[in-house]
């Protein structure tokens, strides 16, 4: 599977739990680790939380933008969509 069907899986996953909790935000285990390898390294799936207080070892779905986030470097940065 080619990372932008990849990153559209999660995105759309995230959607539906957001559907789902109905709530500001919500915190899932990540359920793609053994499916997706470069979803390896997150041990959860922030959605809609503020980037101020998310864990930097989870990824984070914003649905305002409809984007993921990892955190590198001190900030966090947009996943890309470019496979290398």
């Amino acid at each position: 599977m080619s990372k932008i069907a990849e990153i559209k899986k999660v995105k759309e996953w995230c959607k539906k739990i957001k559907a789902e909790r109905n709530r500001v935000y919500a915190i899932e285990r990540n359920p793609f680790q053994e499916e997706i390898s470069w979803m390896r390294r997150f041990t959860k799936i922030e959605i809609d939380r503020p980037q101020s207080i998310a864990d930097k070892y989870s990824l984070l779905y914003d649905s305002a933008t409809d984007s993921l986030y990892e955190y590198i470097n001190n900030s966090w940065r947009k996943v890309s969509e470019i496979e290398f």
